[in-house]
């Protein structure tokens, strides 16, 4: 059965290398900031780039945070997306974002030593066991990041990685799931996770 995916235009991501992955896997796929839109699709995907205050004030400006909080069905948030999951992040001005609250947690900037932020490129990730998320992929895949801030680990965490300090890779409450990484860059492991999502 063809599924109805949405990918929520935040205003605020490159939406087209998120919707040619899906396509490629053979999804139809909708970009929409429409409420109703978004609430009848079977999988929803909140995908961000940039920062958290620029992105939540364009999701506001949309109207569209009690939509997305309201949202029964799995939702995948990729990269800042993810990052807006949780409630808030030290990303910002007077270092304070108020973010969407699916889960509790806070994005804080990385403490990385003399490493180079952002971090950029392949690193490994190492999923919890038996999560569903990561069916197929093995503990110590490679997948693409580009980030400086992070949630680090805790009870909602699927999947952790290490750049100079332990942080979550992917984190759950209920439906609502998020990658740090980008799944559309990251080759075939990507596309796997992506398919194994929209199998849930």
């Amino acid at each position: 059965m063809a599924q109805d995916i949405v990918i929520v235009n935040t205003g605020c991501a490159n939406i087209s290398s998120v919707r040619f992955a899906l396509q490629r896997l053979g999804a139809t796929v909708t970009v929409s900031d429409q409420p109703a839109r978004i609430q009848a699709a079977d999988k929803v995907f909140l995908p961000g780039v940039g920062s958290a205050n620029a992105a939540m004030a364009s999701i506001s400006a949309k109207g569209l945070n009690t939509c997305i909080q309201a949202l029964t069905q799995p939702t995948l948030g990729i990269c800042l997306g993810m990052q807006l999951m949780v409630s808030e992040s030290m990303e910002g001005p007077g270092g304070h974002t108020t973010c969407l609250n699916l889960m509790p947690g806070v994005v804080e900037r990385m403490q990385v030593g003399d490493l180079r932020l952002p971090h950029m490129g392949w690193n490994t990730v190492v999923p919890k066991e038996h999560e569903t998320l990561f069916r197929g992929i093995d503990a110590g895949t490679y997948f693409y990041f580009v980030h400086s801030f992070c949630v680090t680990p805790y009870q909602h965490t699927l999947a952790t990685c290490d750049y100079g300090m332990p942080f979550s890779a992917a984190l759950r409450n209920d439906n609502f799931f998020g990658v740090q990484f980008h799944p559309e860059r990251s080759g075939d492991a990507g596309a796997q996770l992506l398919e194994n999502f929209m199998r849930l």
